[in-house]
């Protein structure tokens, strides 16, 4: 049973809040009321005679650890049939999870330096008589204090290893993904358990993807992707000592933590001489840490009022002590602080010598700055003087990007549908000739009640049709190269989609670097090849009177967004930019007068509208460089658009929604269930139908209702779902 907060746990403890939950119990912040310090309980609900024997044997051995990368165990105790608790100093800070979420995948010397901390309180562990295991190594166990020290805490699970101990007995954690093979049923651990999962725990942080789970490695179901295909920027030496480290067979591990500690260290020069304290740069300060009451505080104010049985008054919480963490000078802030002082002088001097001699600035210079850049300095003149962007001081004022005049492709051979399949890449599909004409304008209408979505169940992603009760499951493609992305005709009788697809890809990777465009009924008859460019055509939209499809092309040799006339074939360019300025991802206005899509510059990713010829682009939110916003979609009365939101790296979207009669107004975040992900509408407005995950990252198909009730799951199937899309009503 969960302690609520307040509650007074063995005439001692008093509970502040909960920490986090499990299957096995919870961990509470709590006030030791005798001694007026805050600690960390940690909760076991095993309670048999065997398990409450081990657990007080194990405590007490815990109690008497010291380490400066270890909290203190400062007590234990079993009750009854409730449960066996540890209490333990409580440290402030951020643990590794959330600094992940913060500020996505942790940098390389930071990997080294929580490594080599964590393998001296596994090494110290590990060489006590009796060894000690902990069993339960992942990100949410190691702790960021506010000085920068890194602890391993969490011992609610650790192991003492007895003399002549053949195999273990007691509580096992499996995390999938951190924990290794013999770690599940009543195989042995050993302290190379630990090592896989502080190697796993770095593999996360790193690349921010939990690894492939070790029993299935061990199975032979999957292997372990190299750390350096998830991110390419860490050195071969630290992605090779990492891996050792996760080797499935305990013998292929470093067979001790020193060992491992030695590889990290080693992995680059300027770490392989560092001091034994090891220590990163701090969580950031709370902003309300002044004015917020401490957890000694809060649970000392109900007992404020009341009396004891002598007539005594307890003491009042102001004279309670308020015990704050002692901060770390940090080494070389002196250093820093000077470089950022003269980077701001040398900055300074540069702009004043701009600002009054600019004839001084060489026209190569002047490309780099120009608006098209996005570097808007007012006073150098430019050779060829574009719409200046809108100052970006003012949230409020939109950014209009420079009007230019559509570029006009005449029709080729290469955008010319032939009445044969012998067209490439369309060698490869069953094409049949005269199923379908080329579409033209189509009235509105269709089925209601079904969803498409691009599904991998059978290889390669393929298009699937269900009924919105889950019903009917109809395969329409069956494309040797695969298939995603459809998107409507506004009849419901037809699809537009990409091929070839290998595989569901994020927004800012180039996964369909050779796939086109092609058409399909509903019913998976009428396959036809619609651009037959090798330049990457991909993103496709349908507008909504039928006569145009707009999709994102890489012909130009970086992405931009074309508009295509399904009765002319004249292909438009809509989107006319540098190549430092990418654009993707169209979606189409209800009225079809307007196309919002997504913006990548400056290193971030931003969403923009444009009328439907390429004219008075402008920008929709400004999330700074911390955040991407992605995937746009209107809502059906055309008055609001909504787009994903996430932190920069690997973190789960959110949904956000901007007002497009009052644009003065910041975007407002949803509050889905994350992560919620290419969104599309029900006919009525009522349901959305979007891409979502549950606990084991199972990638399925779910829909939800537009104040977030309802919320149901599509698909459920072992392999990805993913790119649904609403078929579109029969309307009177």
């Amino acid at each position: 049973m969960t302690l609520e907060r307040g509650a007074l746990l063995h005439k001692r403890y008093r509970i502040v809040e909960i920490l986090g939950q499990g299957g096995m119990g919870s961990v509470y912040r709590a006030v030791d009321e005798n001694l007026g310090v805050d600690v960390a309980v940690k909760e076991n609900l095993f309670t048999t005679e065997e398990y409450a024997r081990q657990f007080r044997l194990e405590a007490v051995i815990l109690a008497n650890l010291r380490h400066p990368n270890l909290p203190r165990v400062t007590d234990h105790f079993v009750i009854g049939d409730q449960g066996q608790y540890l209490v333990m100093d409580y440290i402030e800070g951020e643990d590794l999870r959330q600094r992940m979420e913060r500020v996505g995948n942790i940098t390389e010397d930071e990997a080294i330096l929580i490594g080599a901390a964590i393998c001296d309180a596994l090494a110290f562990l590990h060489t006590r008589k009796p060894a000690i295991l902990h069993r339960d190594l992942k990100p949410g166990n190691v702790k960021i204090a506010p000085d920068g020290h890194i602890f391993l805490v969490d011992f609610g699970l650790a192991k003492v290893l007895h003399a002549n101990q053949a195999t273990t007995t007691g509580a096992r954690a499996m995390t999938p993904g951190y924990s290794p093979p013999e770690q599940y049923g009543t195989a042995r651990t050993d302290p190379r358990t630990d090592i896989y999962s502080l190697g796993a725990t770095l593999y996360a942080a790193l690349s921010g993807i939990i690894p492939e789970d070790g029993l299935a490695r061990a199975m032979e179901n999957t292997q372990l992707t190299p750390l350096r295909k998830r991110n390419g920027k860490i050195s071969r030496r630290l992605a090779s000592a990492i891996e050792k480290a996760m080797g499935i067979d305990p013998a292929d591990r470093y067979q001790n933590a020193d060992e491992f500690k030695h590889a990290l260290l080693g992995s680059k020069s300027k770490t392989q001489h560092l001091p034994g304290e090891y220590v990163i740069e701090p969580p950031p300060p709370d902003p309300n840490e002044e004015i917020q009451q401490s957890a000694i505080e809060k649970a000392s104010e109900p007992a404020v009022k009341n009396k004891t049985g002598d007539s005594k008054e307890l003491i009042s919480e102001s004279e309670l002590p308020v015990f704050k963490p002692r901060r770390r000078k940090k080494r070389g802030r002196r250093v820093v602080s000077l470089l950022l002082w003269t980077v701001f002088l040398l900055s300074f001097a540069l702009v004043a010598a701009v600002r009054f001699r600019p004839e001084f600035v060489p026209a190569q210079m002047r490309t780099v700055l120009s608006p098209l850049n996005e570097i808007n300095i007012p006073f150098i003149p430019w050779a060829n003087t574009a719409i200046p962007l809108a100052d970006p001081t003012e949230t409020s004022a939109l950014v209009e990007a420079p009007i230019v005049t559509p570029t006009i492709v005449l029709p080729t051979e290469t955008a010319i549908l032939l009445p044969t399949g012998t067209l490439e890449p369309a060698a490869e599909l069953t094409v049949t000739p005269g199923d379908t004409p080329i579409p033209v304008a189509t009235s509105l209408g269709g089925e209601p009640g079904q969803i498409v979505f691009a599904s991998s169940r059978t290889g390669l992603p393929q298009l699937y049709l269900i009924r919105i009760d889950g019903t009917d499951l109809l395969q329409i493609t069956n494309i040797e190269k695969g298939a995603c992305q459809p998107d409507w005709s506004p009849d419901g009788q037809q699809l537009v989609f990409t091929s070839p697809c290998p595989g569901r890809g994020e927004f800012y990777e180039t996964l369909y670097s050779k796939s086109s465009l092609f058409l399909i009924n509903a019913d998976g008859t009428g396959l036809k090849p619609l651009s037959i460019s090798p330049d990457s055509d991909f993103d496709p939209a349908w507008s909504p009177d039928g006569t145009r499809i707009a999709f994102t092309s890489m012909r130009d040799g970086f992405r931009q967004i074309y508009s295509l006339d399904l009765e002319t074939q004249e292909v438009t360019l809509l989107t006319n930019t540098l190549s430092s300025v990418e654009s993707s991802q169209p979606a189409w206005s209800p009225d079809g007068t307007r196309i919002a899509y997504t913006v990548k510059r400056v290193g971030t990713y931003q969403v923009w509208a444009m009328t439907a010829t390429g004219q008075e682009a402008v920008q929709l939110a400004r999330s700074g460089q911390d955040l991407w916003d992605f995937s746009p979609f209107w809502s059906p009365d055309g008055k609001t658009i909504y787009f994903n939101q996430r932190r920069l790296g690997p973190f789960r979207p959110w949904l956000m929604s901007v007002n497009l009669e009052d644009l003065s107004q910041d975007p407002k975040r949803l509050g889905f269930a994350t992560p919620i992900e290419d969104v599309s509408f029900s006919p009525d407005g009522i349901w959305l139908v979007f891409e979502s995950m549950d606990s084991h990252s199972n990638r399925d198909i779910y829909f939800v209702s537009i104040i977030g009730s309802g919320r149901a799951r599509l698909t459920d199937d072992s392999k990805m779902d993913f790119d649904p899309a609403w078929r579109p009503s029969q309307k009177p």
